[in-house]
């Protein structure tokens, strides 16, 4: 057994914010590995640009814009991605993220239920609807992008970190639910990993330097970094893995 156990040729994966950060990194890996890949994202553009950089590599790629807060816009992302792959092996729930930083007192109801749609819900809409597919075929994989702020209390990211946090328990409760189907589901937990939607963070040296400075490696994470843990969660060499719950964080929660 060799590092073709990694392998992820015959595969096909959809991957739902794709068009940039990790969605965009996760997507190029497994295109790398070996898989087509449908890819999901609100920016029709950067998909369209993400999709040439994958035919480029020889594999298939099927752009489909989609509103993952949107329950029927996320059913017709996973019709398109069945239509244009003819199935789904892979689902990579990476969409989601947080524009705001307030105390709960100050949290508004609106802001809330934004960030729970965003976060939750369309994890669940997603896993429902790839899951019915997966489980008929008997086969599959789901790996939902949680955060080390499901793990640990989130002081002015409460919504945020509460969204995640059910994130991690809605894959447990999946792991249970579709392992005798033959259906995986695995939460990967990235800690402060440096994309352009935290660029405020790891831009500003005071705020870069509190955030990491406690970690045992003292750097911020690349989108690189957590390529690996999802390519194995996507493979074969993870077929014994199920409900369980993924740090990539630079030992920030050790």
């Amino acid at each position: 057994m060799g590092v073709e156990i990694f392998s992820l040729e015959g595969k096909t994966a959809l991957v739902t914010g794709a068009s940039r950060g990790i969605g965009a990194a996760i997507a190029l890996a497994y295109a790398e590995c070996g898989a087509d890949l449908a890819l999901a994202a609100r920016s029709t553009g950067d998909l369209e640009a993400l999709a040439g950089k994958i035919a480029a590599a020889g594999r298939n790629a099927v752009p489909v814009t989609c509103d993952v807060t949107d329950p029927a816009s996320v059913r017709a992302c996973v019709d398109s991605a069945v239509a244009g792959l003819g199935w789904i092996d892979v689902l990579v729930n990476n969409a989601g993220g947080n524009r705001f930083m307030t105390p709960v007192v100050g949290t508004r109801d609106e802001g809330w239920a934004k960030n729970i749609r965003l976060n939750l819900d369309s994890v669940f809409w997603f896993c429902k609807s790839a899951g019915a597919h997966m489980v008929e075929r008997g086969s599959g994989s789901v790996i939902n992008i949680s955060s080390v702020g499901g793990l640990r209390g989130s002081p002015a990211l409460a919504s945020y970190g509460a969204a995640k946090a059910a994130v991690v328990n809605l894959t447990r409760s999946l792991a249970l639910e579709w392992g005798h189907a033959g259906v995986r589901a695995n939460a990967l937990c990235p800690g402060w990993v440096r994309t352009e939607l935290n660029r405020n963070l790891w831009d500003n040296p005071e705020a870069s330097a509190a955030l990491i400075g406690a970690q045992p490696i003292k750097r911020w994470g690349e989108t690189s970094d957590v390529v690996g843990a999802a390519i194995w969660l996507a493979s074969d060499a993870a077929a014994y893995v199920t409900g369980a719950t993924i740090l990539v964080d630079g030992g920030q929660t050790a």
